[in-house]
């Protein structure tokens, strides 16, 4: 049984993701960009170091004794040239022992030093990251339904998998060599201060055209790694995005172009690599050049020195021992500057996304709804004056007064675009309304605690999605902690029972992800059960049987009554046959109500609704 006007009473398409409303072209969150406060990634940073602050700083104090410890090393080489020789020639070899064992227990102590440096380092890093994980989670639960149709989950599963790996390998890696270069460049150059001022300004002049290469790498190249990072997302969600939908690209035969397209951004993928990996070629090349000229022209002018008495040699063996370390360091950052770039582009997008606010807040001072009536399930609700448009200029539903009466199932019909998913999603709280208010038995919506509002309406969507999990565990998730027996209960009441317990572990049987083993009747009938479980006041259908055949939308229908008796209910109708619940119905067209009344007192009026009643049995005959 299909609709008469071509599915022109279902609104799923446009208004389950309003996309014709705000084409994600349009506004802040076009594509990949999300607007995010100055300074976002600065403040993001502190605010996940800062729980491990006191191990920071050990970890610092650890990496300073060990470096201590390295480049102790080039000293006793120049002690034992200029000083230890001498002595052996005379007969003492005391200094020669003490030289050997300071060299011994310097390496010693680096080591050890460096172990326990590298263990307390890890366990930030991982804390950081578990912290990050969890934030992103929490967050992108608590956005708003509006945010989640412009902002694909392809583009989330790329700032929670392929960025959070980005700033892993920069924590685990990456910022323990940027460090250490640092300490071992400081104490390097103290050193050769120490041991010879003229050399060490000279060393310490030719680290500018090292910086300037630097410098020089990290403008070009930070651009690149945000392109890198944006070209990742866009694979990631073209390949979740087919994986999602693999049926309907089957259906239609979409596997050869959606190849030529995912191989597109595959190329676009790649070139972005190219560029990455080419940038760093020059950074090596132009690196390396400086470093070899300043060590080769520093070695000459030292070794021109002894050669005139003005240096010892024993400090001319050391230099030789410091300089290629001094510069050798902040070109193996070079590498660590990609790892850091890449890091940096990725906690931008992090930071820019955990900046998003959501639309539906939690009221400072939430009101408690009052006592319901003695006897009465559902609860009253009133729309005042309400309108709504998803973005400015483009009205969905123009200003409607409407009142429910607590208990009253009202079914909402009307042509694809005419405001009915979106009135159901106002009265669900997915959105608040552009003007006007709408009340819970008296209390405007906005000031329900999000807690309360839950378990007072609950929506039952169009797409019954189930989880991973037992299918007692899907029914049970508007009630955790209930017993088995009210679970069952629950399923034998909506018709679920019967198809249960021929699986084969019955309610433990795994539903999995989607829940694609089942029919999309069974589907929708424990999702009944799982509305029935919950015992709202107020109960919301959206579409729930437009996707099903006749003997599933019979089964859906009878478990509907089950689950509607004595609440308040809005049901979106696609069928007409799904209005036979119904004690009245809300005929929508262009955003307006344009019949309201009993099923029977409509047909008799010639209106909207009388011309689908008869459409709709003409269809039958």
């Amino acid at each position: 049984m299909t609709s008469p006007v071509s599915g022109g009473m279902h609104s799923g398409a446009s208004e389950q993701a309003p996309g014709q409303e705000r084409p994600e072209s349009a506004g802040p969150l076009a594509g990949d960009v999300l607007p995010a406060p100055p300074g976002a990634s600065r403040r993001l940073l502190g605010s996940l170091l800062r729980p491990s602050a006191r191990r920071m700083l050990l970890a610092g104090v650890l990496l300073l004794l060990q470096q201590a410890a390295e480049v102790a090393g080039p000293l006793l080489v120049a002690y034992t040239i200029d000083h230890v020789i001498p002595a052996i020639r005379t007969g003492d070899y005391s200094p020669l022992a003490w030289v050997a064992g300071g060299y011994l227990a310097s390496a010693v102590t680096a080591g050890a030093l460096r172990r326990a440096f590298i263990l307390l380092s890890a366990r930030v890093g991982q804390d950081t990251l578990l912290d990050l994980r969890v934030r992103l989670f929490s967050h992108a639960q608590a956005l708003s339904l509006d945010f989640h149709e412009r902002y694909t989950s392809g583009r989330l599963t790329s700032r929670a998998s392929t960025d959070v790996e980005a700033l892993r390998e920069l924590l685990e890696d990456g910022l323990e060599q940027i460090v250490t270069a640092a300490v071992s460049i400081a104490y390097i150059s103290a050193i050769l201060l120490y041991l010879d001022w003229r050399l060490g300004v000279a060393a310490l002049a030719f680290m500018c055209p090292v910086y300037l290469t630097m410098r020089s790498f990290r403008r070009r190249s930070i651009k690149v790694y945000r392109q890198r990072s944006s070209a990742i997302a866009v694979v990631i969600t073209k390949f979740a995005e087919t994986l999602s939908a693999i049926r309907t690209v089957q259906a239609f035969r979409r596997e050869q172009p959606n190849d030529e397209h995912f191989a597109a951004l595959n190329g676009q993928h790649k070139r972005v690599n190219g560029d990455s990996g080419l940038e760093m070629a020059r950074y090596v090349t132009s690196s390396r050049l400086v470093a070899n000229i300043a060590i080769a022209s520093l070695v000459l002018w030292s070794a021109y020195r002894v050669a005139d008495g003005g240096l010892e040699l024993g400090v001319l063996a050391a230099a030789v021992l410091y300089l290629r370390p001094l510069y050798d360091d902040p070109l193996r950052l070079g590498g660590v500057l990609d790892a850091y770039q890449s890091a940096a582009a990725s906690l931008e997008k992090i930071a820019a996304l955990l900046a998003q606010q959501p639309a539906i807040t939690e009221p400072a001072g939430p009101r408690p709804l009052p006592p319901p009536g003695p006897g009465v399930a559902g609860r009253a609700v009133t729309f005042e004056n309400v309108s709504f448009a998803y973005r400015a200029g483009s009205q969905v539903l123009a200003p409607f007064d409407l009142v429910i009466p607590a208990g009253q199932t009202v079914a909402v019909v009307g042509p694809t675009g005419a405001g009915k998913s979106t009135l159901a999603r106002l009265l669900a709280r997915f959105y608040d309304p552009a003007g006007g208010r709408i009340l819970l038995d008296g209390v405007d919506l906005r000031d329900l605690g999000t807690a309360e509002l839950r378990r007072s309406v609950v929506m039952v969507p169009q797409d019954a999605f189930l989880f991973s999990g037992t299918v007692a565990d899907n029914i049970a998730i508007g009630r955790p902690g209930v017993t088995p027996q009210d679970i069952e209960r629950a399923a034998r009441a909506t018709g679920a029972h019967d198809f249960i317990t021929s699986l084969p572990d019955r309610y433990d049987t795994n539903a999995h992800s989607g829940g694609g083993r089942f029919s999309a009747g069974q589907r929708q009938l424990i999702s009944l059960a799982r509305a029935f479980l919950a015992s709202p006041p107020v109960v919301i259908l959206d579409e729930a049987t437009s996707a099903l055949d006749i003997p599933a939308e019979r089964a859906v229908q009878s478990a509907m009554k089950t689950v509607l008796k004595g609440r308040t209910a809005l049901v979106v109708a696609h069928r007409l046959s799904t209005v036979q619940i119904a004690a009245r119905v809300l005929v929508l067209a262009d955003g307006r109500i344009a019949e309201d009344g009993t099923p029977a007192d409509l047909i008799t009026q010639q209106g909207p609704y009388a011309k689908l009643h008869r459409a709709w049995l003409d269809s039958n005959n």
